[in-house]
């Protein structure tokens, strides 16, 4: 234990402590006698309840105590809260040595019997090993918030409370994630979810999404998913497409050299069908089909009419597009 208090003694200072009880006691005794006489100014009433039938009261409940409270010289609040805890506290029941203050915030507990043998049940005090009461330890039996967090839960509460707006909740949490200690206590399942959070928008998702695929091991484990490997093809056909695209509006010539390449491609596709089976099928002579192969080839020629019906069509029509059913069928669903 330290010699010394502030700049006072020990042994000085346990004196100024017995002395500042007793003070307290005079205060609280003081206060609790202040409260009697607002309440005999000014009874407590039921909720709603009305002036008592038969007087003629010139003023209201509020109007006297705040006359009351202008002649002693106080806030009326002051006196309404004196009022109300000499109210909870019946002469007989109030604990010689308890603060005033504690005395009110022991009064909320609802239960007459409970709050009666609450304030002779005062808690252990850490930093003395003694048993006394303190402003948040009484805080601590009815559920207040306390001034001074000791355990993990008040100083949780604490911290939401001082963070209830937006733009400090995200200066603190960016600062507290900055610390590798507690960084690493946040969960896996809660880390996505922040990320998730903070990249809704497209520019900063494709931001953070460049920079995670620029570390080889993710990059590999991200490609072995199979949706997310077509996701990057169909982006990538995407982006070709798109680039032809910008490249046909500023070079019309480049449309006509497709369409020559495309044409030259669809005819030497049907030529080398036709060529394909000009060679497989008198290979085939002699041999001995079962029926599911057969059933199989049959399956495939109704595929390779319906694709040259198609080509027909489109050739006649001019329309080029694949409906549901022919898509289906092509795909041999």
């Amino acid at each position: 234990m330290k010699d010394r208090v502030g700049n006072v003694t020990r042994h000085r200072y346990e004196q100024l402590v017995a002395q500042a009880k007793e003070l307290i006691s005079q205060v609280a005794r003081a206060q609790f006698t202040l409260g009697d006489m607002a309440l005999e100014i000014e009874p407590m009433r039921p909720v709603g309840g009305s002036v008592p039938h038969g007087t003629e009261d010139l003023f209201t409940v509020a109007e006297s105590l705040q006359i009351f409270a202008d002649d002693i010289g106080v806030e009326r609040s002051t006196v309404e809260d004196w009022r109300y805890t000499a109210n909870r506290w019946p002469k007989d029941k109030r604990m010689e040595g308890v603060s005033f203050t504690v005395h009110r915030i022991l009064a909320s507990v609802t239960d007459e019997d409970e709050r009666w043998a609450a304030v002779h049940d005062a808690p252990l005090n850490p930093r003395t090993g003694a048993r006394q009461w303190t402003p948040d330890g009484a805080k601590r039996v009815v559920g207040q918030r306390v001034d001074r967090p000791v355990t993990l839960d008040e100083k949780v509460a604490a911290v939401a409370d001082l963070t209830r707006d937006d733009e400090v909740a995200a200066q603190v949490a960016t600062d507290l994630l900055k610390r590798p200690k507690v960084s690493e206590h946040v969960t896996p399942a809660e880390r996505k979810r922040v990320v998730t959070e903070l990249t809704r928008d497209d520019d900063t998702a494709q931001e953070v999404t460049r920079d995670l695929l620029r570390r080889p091991a993710v990059a590999r484990s991200t490609m072995r998913d199979d949706t997310t490997r077509m996701l990057v093809n169909r982006a990538q056909f995407d982006n070709t497409a798109e680039s032809r695209e910008k490249i046909r509006d500023r070079v019309p010539a480049v449309r006509k050299i497709e369409h020559t390449l495309e044409y030259v491609d669809l005819v030497g596709s049907c030529h080398g069908f036709v060529a394909t089976l000009g060679r497989l099928v008198p290979k085939m002579r002699g041999q001995q089909f079962t029926d599911d192969e057969r059933d199989t080839v049959r399956r495939q020629l109704a595929r390779v009419r319906a694709a040259a019906d198609w080509l027909e069509g489109a050739l006649d029509h001019g329309e080029f597009t694949l409906d549901e059913q022919l898509t289906q069928l092509l795909k041999g669903e």
